[in-house]
């Protein structure tokens, strides 16, 4: 298949454009390595891309129409993962949030429509549960009690999917990723964050006093569910991403310090804005139809994470 890949230079995106290219699809990857985080990351993610045959990279903006509309010609398949991802750069940067998350979802969805392109896989997110508290979290719960902007960011995407598969019989396929962890992740994310920390010295600053719990899920894992998703390009469903498994935070705490080969100084603090104190997957339905089997621990996922810090790092 010619698959249209938007956030290519992105964690996910990287991975997932490996996986397709490794069992032979074309992948035209679609980003603008925007300066959110390192750009010379996303760059050197690109770059391994590059010396794969069957990679194709258009460095441009989903808030530039005319160039995502020619970018996505003659496609078979759009998998939309560009956005501004996490919750907390969302309090210092609304408008972006808005225009990229949601004005960028709108013309990447029209231009589906437009070009009748047969099909959309797209990244939602555990951030749509909210302040829900019955775990694990089913597709079927409610998801109307939003706690972060990008949450609700995330929802609308669901929404407008839904709106225009019932208007114009768009396949959609929306998929909530949950706590995605691993090589070439991004530098704002716990694990970094915990790794460079403690690489160099430095405490770690653990919110929620060290008490939350996340249903921590390896990027190959996540990856294995989206090449399903749009392998089976269902008409309208939406899976949720995750390990089926819920986590202790201080227990991935411990797997770091083990992989690192060092005891971390530790900083308990409170919890932050828009956070929650616990996830959990119910990944049933994910496992029923798109044959979703995650077999990564964070025991085995974590030491591949700092053997990739120390290398990239050299440290």
């Amino acid at each position: 298949m010619n698959i249209l890949l938007t956030g290519a230079a992105g964690f996910i995106g990287f991975h997932t454009a490996k996986a397709l290219l490794a069992r032979g699809d074309t992948v035209i990857g679609y980003d603008n390595c925007s300066p959110y985080y390192d750009p010379s990351l996303k760059r050197a993610r690109l770059a391994q891309l590059a010396e794969t045959k069957g990679f194709i990279f258009i460095e441009g903006d989903i808030l530039d129409r005319p160039a995502l509309s020619q970018a996505m010609k003659g496609v078979d398949r759009v998998c939309h993962l560009a956005a501004l991802a996490g919750v907390r750069y969302a309090f210092t940067h609304p408008e972006e949030y808005i225009a990229i998350n949601i004005q960028g979802f709108f013309h990447v969805i029209d231009e589906v429509r437009l070009q009748n392109i047969p099909g959309l896989i797209y990244a939602s997110s555990s951030s749509v549960y909210g302040g829900n508290e019955s775990f694990p979290s089913k597709e079927s719960d409610r998801t109307d009690n939003q706690l972060s902007l990008y949450g609700q960011n995330k929802k609308d995407n669901e929404l407008m999917a839904s709106t225009y598969h019932h208007l114009y019989s768009i396949p959609v396929t929306g998929l909530r990723f949950f706590t995605v962890y691993g090589p070439w992740g991004r530098p704002d994310m716990a694990l970094f964050l915990f790794t460079d920390a403690l690489l160099h010295d430095r405490p770690l600053q653990i919110f929620g006093e060290g008490k939350m719990q996340r249903d921590f899920t390896y990027v190959d894992d996540i990856v294995s569910g989206i090449t399903a998703s749009i392998d089976k390009n269902y008409s309208h469903e939406i899976f949720n991403l995750g390990c089926g498994r819920q986590e202790q935070l201080m227990d991935y705490v411990r797997c770091i310090e083990e992989a690192c080969g060092k005891e971390a100084k530790k900083e308990f603090l409170g919890m932050q804005p828009g956070d929650v104190r616990a996830s959990a997957a119910d990944i049933s339905k994910a496992q029923s139809m798109l044959d979703y089997a995650p077999r990564t621990t964070i025991e085995q996922g974590i030491p591949r994470f700092v053997d990739w810090y120390r290398t990239y790092y050299r440290i």
